[in-house]
């Protein structure tokens, strides 16, 4: 399976609108898989694109290199969300290269499998501090960015799994879950404070934070799974087959939109029908 699409073609067809021309989208994880599709996504509406990354240089740099052979801005960001004060730092790079901040999409994502019963403290702690605390804390450093501009864009990418748990990920399905929590929480309260200073007109592009739930998704992460488990996990999808980064990726661009203003406070699920009732 190709972890990650990064095709230009979807650059070069979308060049009419580029809805998102001159904002800034920082997008955790965009190394690879999801995204880096997401950041391909963004890049197709002319957003200037900011890729957080912990580990692969080399990958996230490729992808950027596909982004600025078609005419968009990107810059790259090092660090370890799982650490409260990396997470405002890296935001306080972003907005100290390139003056803004409009998107946060929190993507990057961890699992330290195993049962219950052999999870260590460790196991539990560093992926809820990854996918739980350091979507809180980048959140919590670009809420006050986007209420002074008075418009803004938060998706966090959560997961099948924190709708349905699976044996083996404890620790990932309570991040994964605890993101739609944090989701709602955001939401209202940066609805409210819109409200507040009386930023909420008719033809406001608004400020909204939604969550996006892929279900298994052609990336590495799932490609790492051994042939028989991914072939019961294929089974169990009632399209019959795994998703593609790019169909995640479609969701969080179309909630990034201005025309997307009323939607927030939602969980959007990319499954493939996965989490319906009796399947």
């Amino acid at each position: 399976m190709n972890a990650m699409h990064t095709s230009t073609g979807p650059i070069e067809q979308s060049t009419r609108t580029r809805e998102l021309t001159g904002r800034v989208a920082l997008v955790t994880g965009g190394s690879r898989g999801i995204g880096a599709a997401i950041c391909l996504a963004l890049a197709e509406q002319g957003a200037t694109i900011a890729a957080g990354y912990h580990r692969d240089e080399a990958q996230v740099k490729q992808t950027c290199k596909a982004i600025e052979a078609h005419g968009e801005k990107t810059s790259v960001h090092r660090g370890n969300i799982g650490f409260a004060d990396d997470c405002r730092r890296v935001v306080g790079e972003v907005v100290e290269e390139h003056g803004r901040l409009d998107i946060l999409i929190n993507n990057a994502g961890i699992t330290s499998d195993h049962s219950v019963l052999k999870m260590t403290d460790d196991d539990w702690n560093r992926v809820l501090e990854v996918n739980l605390s350091g979507a809180f804390f980048l959140s919590q450093a670009a809420l006050p960015l986007m209420l002074e501009r008075g418009a803004g864009r938060i998706v966090s990418i959560s997961s099948v799994i924190g709708q349905q748990g699976n044996i083996g990920q404890a620790n990932y399905a309570a991040s994964k879950s605890g993101l739609f929590g944090l989701t709602m929480t955001f939401a209202r309260e940066a609805a409210r404070a819109m409200l507040r200073d009386e930023r909420h007109g008719p033809n406001s592009a608004g400020l909204t934070v939604n969550a996006v739930a892929p279900g298994f998704i052609a990336t590495d992460m799932v490609a790492a799974l051994p042939a028989e488990v991914l072939e019961k996990v294929t089974a169990r999808i009632p399209t019959g087959r795994l998703g593609r980064p790019e169909e995640v990726a479609r969701v969080v661009q179309f909630l990034c939109l201005d025309a997307s203003a009323y939607i927030t406070g939602q969980v959007w699920g990319v499954n493939g029908g996965m989490e319906m009732a009796g399947h």
